[in-house]
């Protein structure tokens, strides 16, 4: 983990997810989001008390457990608040619910790992709590309510509602809840000016432009695979197939539950677009074109 400057009070540490700093004061200091695990946590922690601050609080931008995986190490040892927005607060309390949500019904031992479910943590609502010189914003699309932060440096904090160039060339897709709420949020993004953006998984930088059409592209690429996978009559699970056939990815339980459910995010996408349609037959849930 490295510590890098970035405004006057602004701060993050380089991670696989990035962990933003603000300082409040000369020796408090807020975090933005707390790594995958309790070793990132503690790895914090030590980068923290090595610049003699001390933990006031932490925003978590989402609960997915890659960004609050930090959150009870460092809440049962500083005694800091957490704050979260809406249906993020109880994922972050109930952590259970990310595999039952991505699963679709009580997850096998194989689903209740860190990857997908951390520790809970006491959780409040971010709705006038946050300090002065922070700023929080709505970036819904990756999952439920997922929230960016803007310092006073004009540094945005921006979650994961952008995804490196490395990840999407390698995997493709890309976690997402609600599809047209996710391109609106990258629409959003295009019009934001500011000094420097740190998205959660891509280093910082000062212009995202690139980053956001390549994020965008992507999304309309694979509604285009989709929709042509549909032109003969497929079931859910034909069609997943066909997407990690087309994509040369490997199937595991993880794989199986994220990529699974962001499959049927974009069929909703697809047939709220008047794109596919379905129907049931011989007890099976087929989908197609639209004619």
């Amino acid at each position: 983990m490295e510590l890098i400057k970035v405004g006057e009070k602004t701060y993050y540490i380089k991670n696989p997810t990035n962990i933003g700093i603000y300082k409040i004061n000369d020796n408090e200091v807020f975090i933005i989001d707390s790594g995958n695990d309790k070793d990132a946590g503690k790895k914090i922690l030590k980068i923290i008390e090595e610049q003699n601050w001390n933990v006031k609080g932490i925003i978590s931008t989402h609960s997915n457990a890659d960004h609050i995986g930090g959150n009870k190490v460092i809440q049962d040892r500083t005694n800091c608040n957490i704050y979260a927005n809406n249906i993020e607060i109880c994922f972050s309390k109930y952590p259970l619910l990310e595999p039952s949500f991505l699963y679709g019904g009580y997850p096998f031992k194989e689903l209740r790992n860190k990857f997908l479910m951390a520790k809970g943590s006491k959780v409040d609502e971010i709705q006038d709590n946050l300090p002065e010189g922070l700023e929080y914003f709505d970036l819904k699309g990756h999952f439920f309510d997922m929230i960016g932060i803007k310092t006073s440096d004009d540094v945005y904090f921006l979650g994961d509602s952008l995804f490196s160039e490395e990840t999407i060339s390698k995997y493709h897709l890309f976690f997402i809840y609600d599809v047209r709420e996710f391109l609106n949020t990258l629409d959003y993004l295009t019009n934001l000016k500011g000094n420097f953006f740190i998205p959660a998984h891509s280093e910082g930088t000062n212009d995202i432009s690139s980053l956001i059409d390549t994020n965008r592209s992507k999304v309309k690429e694979i509604l285009e695979k989709i929709y042509d996978i549909c032109k003969e009559e497929k079931t859910f699970e034909e069609i997943l197939k066909n997407i990690f056939d087309i994509y040369n990815l490997k199937m595991n339980e993880n794989q199986y539950v994220l990529v699974g459910s962001t499959v049927k995010s974009y069929l909703s996408y697809l047939k709220d677009e008047n794109k596919l349609n379905y129907e049931f037959k011989e007890n099976k849930m087929i989908w197609k074109q639209l004619n």
